[in-house]
């Protein structure tokens, strides 16, 4: 899978949503917003907790979008692997296929990454 290619997909998806319910939407968004930023957890430990729900769950768009915002802060291989070991633990073998899924994800987001740094 083309996961830059799935992000951009699910944003572009987001926008026409937002158009057709924007109330709804900015509502949505300004839970995520007050959740993470409040409370005793940092913003990478949250989001950790919400790629193992999105790999709990099995949604390819959560993982890509939670996955962006973990490159983004600086989440390593090993810190993502650490969290994706747990998902496996606790989802057993459909939890296996989707955190294998979420760290080629990871690998391709890092690349993306270094290309921009590059240019």
């Amino acid at each position: 899978m083309n996961w830059t290619e799935k992000r951009d997909g699910v944003k572009d998806q987001l926008r026409l949503l937002n158009k057709t319910i924007p109330d709804a939407t900015r509502a949505f968004g300004a839970l995520g917003k007050a959740v993470k930023e409040g409370g005793t957890l940092d913003f990478k430990q949250k989001e950790f907790i919400a790629l193992g729900i999105a790999v709990a769950t099995r949604c390819e768009a959560c993982i890509v979008l939670h996955m962006e915002a973990l490159v983004r802060v600086g989440a390593t291989r090993e810190e993502v692997g650490d969290v994706l070991a747990m998902c496996i633990q606790m989802g057993g073998g459909p939890a296996m296929m989707y955190a294998a899924a979420a760290m080629d994800c990871y690998d391709q987001l890092m690349e993306e990454k270094a290309v921009k740094a590059a240019e």
